[in-house]
């Protein structure tokens, strides 16, 4: 008699890794709606790029390891590691961003670990990292939100500028970050850290209009959509409760205690928490069952270090938005986590071990 034991995800009932990846994708969809609404079409072309070059990638290494390509493509993981690199993307970044980036978290950061399961790296974040310090201009020229635009895109002026960098007008896309007073807007995350690099404080740089008093135009709404449909993945048991509110209590505490100790260098606690990729992060990205810590308490010190460090990158790191960081470094701690947290086995104690 032998023990069969296949790696991770383990899921008990009648849902199977395709059904749990396709509701997860589905539950995406408030968030890629917000972000279409405030950012324009462009946000759909990155996914449909990042999510061909996953397919074609997992099936090119698939096929050079001589595995089933129809029954590893049917499982859905790499159609929901493309969409998590599109929706990461800045909607008019060039079209070989999204290419290089998703077959790098596809043949390196899955397969050649051996693939689903034995990967120890969320392969979307180690996708989005890669491009973030290889391509650090091109990965943060974030689109002005459509309200604050002074120029309106067709269909054709995204295909275009993703193609070739301009327009059919013949604009560039840093022209396109030119709000509508005439000056170039980053995001908010980045706005803040500029200005306080150059003396204003947080009150000065929050009164601008792309922070709308809040978490930044757009964002906040994004934010809360992607918080939505995690709500539902929630409802649905798809993912545990431990490792989004570890995640986001931890963020909440840590910008709390720095913006009541200085708040003329700290965003407060709402604008952490709804600006950024802080709500993707929280419940699509950091729940990831295959690298992410096994035991609930494991899942909470998971969490509360992806928050923790989220904050600490944010205010003294060198990039605004620091989810992807945390996410990995927390990743590199799981084996030691799930060693001192792992319950234990019924009818053994200390007195029989």
């Amino acid at each position: 008699m032998y023990l069969s034991v296949t790696p991770s995800p383990h899921r008990h009932g009648n849902t199977n890794t395709a059904s749990i990846m396709r509701n997860v994708i589905l539950a995406t969809l408030p968030g890629i709606l917000a972000l279409v609404y405030f950012f324009g079409y462009g946000v759909l072309f990155q996914i449909a790029i990042c999510v061909a070059t996953a397919i074609a990638s997992e099936a090119a290494i698939l096929r050079v390891r001589h595995k089933n390509i129809r029954v590893h493509l049917s499982d859905n993981t790499a159609l929901l590691t493309g969409l998590l690199i599109g929706i990461a993307i800045p909607p008019l970044a060039p079209w070989w961003i999204g290419i290089i980036g998703t077959s790098f978290a596809i043949i390196v950061a899955k397969q050649l670990y051996g693939g689903l399961g034995f990967n120890l790296f969320n392969p979307a974040m180690i996708g989005y990292v890669l491009l973030l310090i290889s391509f650090p201009v091109a990965m943060t020229n974030w689109l002005v939100p459509l309200e604050l635009s002074q120029f309106s895109l067709s269909i054709a002026d995204y295909i275009s500028a993703i193609a070739t960098g301009y327009t059919t007008s013949g604009l560039t896309v840093n022209e396109l970050r030119h709000g509508i007073d005439g000056v170039t807007m980053a995001t908010p995350l980045d706005t803040l850290k500029t200005d306080l690099t150059l003396g204003l404080t947080s009150g000065e740089s929050q009164s601008k209009a792309i922070f709308d008093n809040i978490a930044g135009v757009g964002w906040q709404w994004v934010n809360i959509a992607f918080a939505l449909g995690g709500l539902v993945l929630l409802k649905m048991g798809i993912i545990r409760w431990h490792i989004p509110v570890a995640v986001l209590g931890s963020l909440a505490i840590c910008s709390l205690i720095g913006f009541v100790l200085d708040p003329d260098s700290n965003g407060s606690p709402l604008f952490h928490l709804f600006s950024g990729a802080t709500m993707l992060g929280a419940f699509f990205i950091a729940t990831d069952p295959v690298t992410a810590a096994t035991s609930n308490k494991g899942r909470i010190l998971f969490g509360l270090m992806i928050g923790f460090l989220t904050y600490i990158i944010r205010t003294y790191g060198g990039f605004p938005d620091a989810l992807a960081f945390a996410v990995l470094l927390a990743n590199m701690t799981v084996p030691v986590i799930d060693y001192y947290s792992k319950p234990t086995t019924y009818g053994r104690g200390s007195n029989n071990e």
